[in-house]
């Protein structure tokens, strides 16, 4: 769960500073989210690459956990 807070909080740093780095240049309202957004995805893919693969592996972990909790629970109801 905490890789998946750090990966947030790291694109939301990313998108603030794109954001205001473009407002300093002069980009206002729409013009200046969509260009936030967009430039800050591409940064975020490139700088936050293993982050995101430890926020998938725990992800991934956190479903598998629960798919095994799920299926013993199924199946101690069976029996």
């Amino acid at each position: 769960m905490r890789s998946v807070i750090l990966y947030t909080i790291a694109r939301l740093a990313i998108f603030a500073a794109t954001a205001g780095v473009l407002a300093l240049f002069g980009a206002r309202g729409f013009l200046l989210v969509l260009m936030a957004l967009l430039i800050s995805g591409v940064v975020s893919y490139v700088l936050l690459s293993g982050q995101r693969d430890r926020m998938s592996a725990a992800v991934a972990g956190g479903l598998r956990a629960q798919r095994q909790k799920f299926e013993k629970s199924v199946t101690k109801e069976d029996a």
